[in-house]
């Protein structure tokens, strides 16, 4: 089943302006509307939310939002630009899916059927994009649902950041939003109105025929491509600098040893194209146009800039029985959607030395399968709080040299979080007797500690005056644990004086 998502920037050209323009824009505190022309009359084509919040609204007589808000901020609106923006924000979004399109004039289309596993499911996915937005100081609102239509409603009009349209429940999802959802002209919304329709449940129960009599074959269409009756292509958005190749047939194709005969030719032209220009390629992306005008896509990554003729075809060939080519495929295109340099190396001509082993492969392999964020690799990073001197790196990233402080041990396993733990210390500095943990309890034969660790005041205030007594202890079966006291066991404001398990020692 198709999954759609649709990201809705609500403030789209107000928001370009503030970030395209910093200087030249009013500071955030002024509020600020776009004016352009109907007819001979300037309106307000774009708000901000402090003049929306101060009562203007689109389509407002300039004149008028300039009486109503002393110290307005008017600025000439940029459709063109507007326009050519959003198209570039869409090549962006190629991150995120093969099959992306500019929604004009406020928002983008993304069909991600069979991607969002790579991105951690459909919630991380949603949310990593919503991130991604807010990281770059745009507003924006995304849904996931079965088709464009239904997404596009439930992003602009289901008033939520994030919405979750469950496969099959289209209708059910789309039944009390407004007409202003199905993406009708504005006159012929006022008329559903009059004849007292308000919402897309009120039409979608009414028989087609009158409808179509009375409004045209639109309004029906809108109906049947919201709710899967009627397909609504994307059109995939391209750049100009894309490494791309693509094979145009004179009869439809769709025997999958077919489809994999022509796979092996393009890879191989685009990796003539990629040595040509010095390129590696990072990820791909393999369209399949079809007769019925729909479009599949395969997509792969590689965890390092890659041109291996036989590496790509392989994992490209792969994902072939993902794809339904239902009639027939008239056009296959393949694309290097992510490239980085890669010069030629020096390959192992001596029989002393020994080649370096390259994993490579089977990271690609693995990340292609279960999804790129699945597949990666320990790190460390500089901080004495144990949570903290790890994180997570592309498993390929070159490795900077530094390492772990070993002069205290550090356990094999370390929990995602702390869990509390009942015990009893003679002393603040003693370590524990015996301690109780998931319903356990077990009694401490040995231990070595403490070793405090201090609060990183520069991150958090907070942590200012706190410290951790980590202790090592091994119970009579001779398990070995990582357990500290939050706190130095005297002075309150050092912590709750509480005890945790962290770690496991192998």
């Amino acid at each position: 089943m198709a999954r759609v998502v649709s990201l809705y920037l609500p403030r789209w050209p107000t928001d370009r302006l503030r970030r395209k323009s910093p200087g030249s824009a009013p500071p955030a505190d002024v509020p600020l509307v776009l004016v352009g022309h109907d007819g001979s009359r300037r309106v307000v084509v774009a708000a901000d939310r402090l003049a929306e919040s101060a009562g203007l609204t689109v389509g407002m007589p300039a004149t008028k939002a300039q009486a109503l808000v002393p110290g307005l901020a008017l600025l000439d609106a940029d459709p063109a630009g507007d326009a050519d923006a959003l198209d570039r924000l869409a090549v962006w979004a190629l991150r995120f899916s093969p099959l992306v399109a500019a929604d004009q004039p406020d928002g983008i289309v993304v069909d991600t059927t069979g991607a969002d596993h790579l991105h951690g499911g459909e919630e991380a996915m949603l949310r990593a994009i919503v991130d991604r937005f807010a990281a770059a100081n745009l507003e924006v609102r995304v849904a996931v649902a079965d088709t464009w239509g239904a997404a596009h409603a439930a992003a602009r009009h289901a008033g939520a950041a994030m919405v979750l349209v469950e496969p099959g429940r289209t209708e059910h999802a789309l039944a009390r939003l407004p007409l202003a959802a199905l993406r009708l002209p504005g006159r012929m919304r006022h008329d559903l109105h009059v004849l007292g329709f308000s919402t897309v449940g009120d039409l979608a129960a009414q028989p087609r025929a009158p409808l179509v009599q009375r409004f045209g074959p639109q309004l029906v269409r809108r109906l049947d491509q919201a709710f899967g009756a009627v397909s609504e292509p994307i059109e995939p958005v391209r750049s100009a600098d894309l490494v791309e190749v693509r094979r145009v047939f004179g009869e439809p194709i769709a025997a999958p040893e077919t489809l994999r005969r022509y796979v092996g030719k393009l890879a191989a032209e685009l990796v003539a194209e990629l040595e040509r220009r010095a390129m590696g390629a990072r990820r791909l992306d393999l369209l399949f146009s079809r007769v019925d005008n729909r479009w599949e896509a395969i997509r792969i990554g590689t965890a390092k800039p890659e041109r291996d003729l036989r590496r790509l075809t392989r994992l490209l060939s792969d994902r072939i029985e993902t794809i339904d080519p239902g009639f027939g495929v008239e056009v296959m295109t393949l694309a290097a959607t992510h490239a980085q340099p890669l010069g030629a190396s020096q390959v192992v001509s001596s029989l002393v030395e020994e080649p370096e082993a390259d994993v490579s492969d089977l990271v690609d392999l693995l990340a292609n399968r279960i999804g790129e964020r699945r597949v990666y690799r320990f790190a460390p990073v500089a901080s004495d709080v144990p949570e903290r001197s790890v994180s997570r790196v592309e498993p390929m990233s070159l490795d900077d040299g530094a390492s772990w402080d070993d002069h205290w041990p550090r356990p094999s396993r370390l929990l995602a979080r702390p869990e509390r733990v009942e015990t009893m210390a003679l002393l603040p500095d003693h370590p524990p007797v015996w301690f109780t943990w998931r319903g356990q309890r077990r009694r401490v034969r040995r231990a070595d500690g403490p070793e405090r660790v201090f609060g990183e005041w520069w991150k958090r205030e907070a942590e200012a005056t706190t410290v951790r007594d980590y202790f090592r202890v091994e119970d009579d079966a001779g398990e070995r644990f990582w357990i500290f006291r939050a706190g130095d066991g005297e002075h309150p404001e050092t912590g709750s004086h509480k005890w945790y398990l962290h770690g496991v020692f192998g």
